[in-house]
């Protein structure tokens, strides 16, 4: 998009004489500080020439607040900043709802269902990773007391648990299944290969 002349942009308020000629000679030489200052905050190149031109009009509609010999860059930067900000509110308030993501909501029998994976999943565990898993994951004991308890070294607690929470998760996550179908599908054909080989 090309930047609008100063002369362009609101016609009416230059003719009426509202801003000095110095003002706006001020103003439009400041107009290339602005578009980088635009472009940093924006990081787009037709929006920050949008914000130009609307902090531009502000700029001259204000003109009567700026007291000549303080510090115009400031004045004029402060503006865009405020602009900016109500820009992004402005876009915040009005998203359309095709912007929202979508977010799927888990039915409560898939809930139930996991559950009692999970229980099945957990009683198929030997019984030693089962007695170390609901200890020290159920019952939120330590290990030193559980390995007391039960009369084992700490280390081979911990890799009844290791061992225990990596089967449960191949459980669940539907990789021994499918390790599972594989070598099902795999073995009649490589049986059915070194039959036609010999």
């Amino acid at each position: 998009m090309r930047p609008v002349p100063l002369h362009v942009l609101d016609k009416g308020m230059i003719m009426t004489g509202a801003a000095s000629p110095e003002f706006q000679d001020q103003l439009t030489d400041f107009l290339p500080t602005m578009r980088i200052w635009a472009l940093s905050i924006t990081r787009s190149l037709s929006a920050a020439e949008d914000l130009v031109q609307e902090v531009a009009l502000k700029v001259l509609m204000a003109c009567d607040s700026f007291v000549p010999g303080t510090n115009f860059p400031g004045w004029v930067h402060r503006i865009m900043v405020n602009q900016f900000i109500t820009n992004v509110r402005r876009q915040r308030e009005y998203n359309d709802l095709d912007q929202v993501p979508e977010l799927g909501i888990r039915a409560a029998q898939e809930d139930l269902t996991d559950l009692r994976e999970l229980n099945v999943a957990f009683q198929r565990l030997p019984t030693d990773q089962r007695e170390a898993l609901r200890l020290i994951a159920v019952e939120e004991r330590s290990y030193e007391e559980v390995a007391t308890t039960i009369g084992c070294a700490i280390g081979t607690l911990k890799s009844r648990v290791h061992r225990a929470r990596l089967q449960l998760r191949s459980d669940m996550s539907g990789e021994t299944k499918a390790a599972a179908c594989f070598e099902a599908h795999m073995a009649p054909a490589g049986s059915g290969q070194r039959n036609a080989r010999q």
